[in-house]
This record gives C-alpha cells, structure tokens and sequence, in this order.
C-alpha cells in the first residue's frame, strides 16, 4: 500500500478522497492509504468530511522521505506553483485512475495525473503530466495532451486532437478530429472547437458569435 499525502483541501482533495475510498471499497483492492491533507487555508478542510487529518499548511509543509503525494487543486496557477515547489524538494508524485474509467491498454498516462469516474481514454492516447481529467470526459483515439491542463467535465477530444500545455477547457466543450491547440488558452464552456487555436488565448461565444480573443503582447 502507498501513503499518500493530498495537497489541497478545498472541494477538488474531497473529490479526489471520494474516488479513492469509493475504487479502493469497489475493487477490494487498497492501493494507497491518505495520510492527511495540506492546504494554506484551514478553513477550507472543515467544509469537507475528508477521510484522513489536515496536517498542516502547504507552504510549510517538509517533504517526508518515501511519501507520495497528490495535487488537489484545480486552479492551473496554484497547481503549478506547488508541484514545481514539492519537486524541487524532492516529492513524488503519482497518478490515480478511478475503478469506473476505461483506459486503454495502449494509452500512456504520465506522472500526476488524475483520471476520474466514467472516462474514456482511447487507444494510443497520450496524456502528459500533472493533468485533471475529471468525470465523463471522452479523449478520442491518438489524442496527445501536454502538461497540467484542467479538463472538465463532459469534455470530449475527437481523434487525433493535439493539445499542448497549461490550458483550461470548460465543462462540454469538444474538438472535431485533428484539432490543434497550443497552450496556456481558456476554452469557455460549451465550445465546439472546429478549427486551431494556438496560445494565450480566449476562446467564447458572443451574441452567438464565436471569438478567440487573443492578448496583445
């Protein structure tokens, strides 16, 4: 069994607890044991009924030598700024998949990544690090997807969807097949993406026109 350490302990670490107690109780099969759960705000554990004790702050958090450890945070930023901060401490982190996703035999996930209930990930998918893949989202055959993006739910990528890194798409958003998106974009909810976006960009409807609004430099 693997301890685990959560950090967060806002609503994203009570989802990520849920998964984990509701695999572990379905499969029969304990894989990791949560030790407790960090955040900088200790209100934000008191709203939750989590499975395991608040330890502490994370910025004041010491790495425990042959601890795991779990990003449950959502926002990009934060996620970002924390995982740099325990890896260059010398955490490591691990993935988690939930007992109701489907994964491919032929999928390559990478490190961080959480996968949550009723997922589909295809065959010859390739899903980076530090990524969020939340409930019912469909990535299609041979998509390849960057580093710590946040996919929300009911997201579907089509085949052969192509997405780079830091990028925050909303709840049902969908690509059409061979789609190409850089990185760092915001994708509002409900977008149906039928052409490239590359970075730094907004993508929304307007008077139900479609914009991709893309900052000066």
């Amino acid at each position: 069994m693997i301890d685990v350490i959560i950090i967060g302990a806002g609503g994203h670490a009570a989802e990520i607890d849920e998964y984990i107690k509701y695999s572990q109780k379905n499969t029969g099969f304990e894989e990791f044991k949560i030790i407790g759960f960090l955040d900088d705000n200790p209100r934000s554990y008191s709203f939750y009924r989590f499975s395991a004790p608040y330890l502490g702050e994370i910025k004041k958090h010491k790495i425990i030598k042959d601890q795991h450890y779990i990003i449950g945070i959502a926002d990009i930023e934060y996620r970002k700024n924390f995982i740099n901060l325990f890896k260059n401490n010398g955490a490591e982190f691990i993935s988690f998949k939930h007992c109701n996703a489907y994964v491919s035999e032929s999928a390559k996930i990478g490190a961080g990544t959480i996968i949550g209930p009723n997922a589909n990930i295809g065959p010859n998918v390739k899903i980076g690090d530090y990524n969020l893949i939340n409930s019912r989202c469909s990535l299609g055959h041979d998509t390849d997807i960057g580093n710590l993006n946040f996919i929300s739910p009911n997201v579907c990528f089509s085949g052969f969807t192509k997405i780079g890194d830091e990028n925050m798409f909303g709840i049902n958003v969908a690509t059409i097949p061979e789609i190409k998106i850089g990185s760092r974009n915001k994708i509002a909810a409900g977008m149906i993406l039928d052409q490239n976006v590359g970075d730094d960009s907004v993508v929304f409807y307007r008077y139900k026109e479609k914009i991709i609004a893309v900052p000066k430099k």
